[in-house]
């Protein structure tokens, strides 16, 4: 059985103030503005790695609420569609080695 992380699985996390907040919206809004750990939850990589996708120009900047540092939910989806898939990486699709095999 995989254990699923959930953002209360991210260190600094409060859980008791997160789940505060989820109550307000009901479950069909999700919040639009995502604190650092529950971006990368979002988009399923660890907070470090989103560290590294935001510093690269990857993921997006985060917007600056007051003292909070909030990241757009409609702005993760469309950095995250702009990854490269697994075979946009210069490697070749193992299936078209086969096709160029067959061809000779």
């Amino acid at each position: 059985m995989v254990k699923m992380e959930s953002p209360e699985t991210f260190r600094g996390l409060r859980p008791a103030r997160q789940a505060a907040r989820s109550e307000v919206l009901p479950l069909s809004l999700p919040p639009r503005g995502l604190c650092r750990e529950v971006a990368a939850a979002y988009i399923g990589i660890s907070g470090t790695k989103f560290d590294e996708l935001v510093r690269s120009g990857s993921m997006p900047k985060p917007r600056i609420v007051g003292a909070r540092r909030l990241w757009d939910r409609p702005e993760l989806d469309l950095a995250f569609s702009n990854l490269p898939h697994a075979d946009e990486n210069g490697a070749l699709n193992p299936w078209d080695v086969v096709r160029f095999e067959n061809q000779n």
